[in-house]
């Protein structure tokens, strides 16, 4: 994936970051749970009685607003430089990592981190190195 710096405005990043925050303490502190995607996808495939509705707005959500977004601004223009290959493998590895780690990034550095939840910490410092390592084994060990 390649990232267009030229047009990396920090004062949207940080307004999406902020909405992003603002969101998470909103479903916490209205709904008494954490808004990690891998915990509300996962929901799913063993659903609770009652359990089902909110989740799938949750997840119609993250496609939704997107594309609403798109109906009054251009998206930035995205370009993947990999394999259908590639990325079944990268999907699979960060699925079996959100099992292991007990959580995704959104659940764990975001929503665990504003908690200071010590596990949280240690989960996304581990996914910080593992990101540093493979772009540098990646792109300049092995390219």
């Amino acid at each position: 994936m390649t990232i267009a710096w030229a047009h990396f405005t920090p004062w949207t990043a940080l307004a999406g970051g902020m909405l992003i925050g603002l969101a998470a303490s909103l479903f916490i502190l209205l709904g008494g749970r954490i808004a990690g995607i891998s915990g509300i996808l996962g929901g799913l495939l063993r659903p609770a009685r009652g359990d089902v509705a909110w989740r799938l707005l949750f997840l119609a959500g993250i496609v939704l607003v997107p594309w609403a977004w798109s109906l009054a601004a251009a998206l930035p223009e995205a370009s993947i430089d990999a394999d259908g290959a590639t990325l079944l493998v990268a999907g699979l590895l960060v699925g079996i990592g959100t099992r292991y780690g007990a959580g995704c990034t959104s659940g764990h550095g975001v929503c665990g981190v504003a908690r200071l939840s010590p596990r949280s910490l240690a989960a996304t410092a581990t996914f910080v190195a593992a990101g540093f390592l493979t772009v540098r084994l990646l792109r300049h060990v092995f390219s």
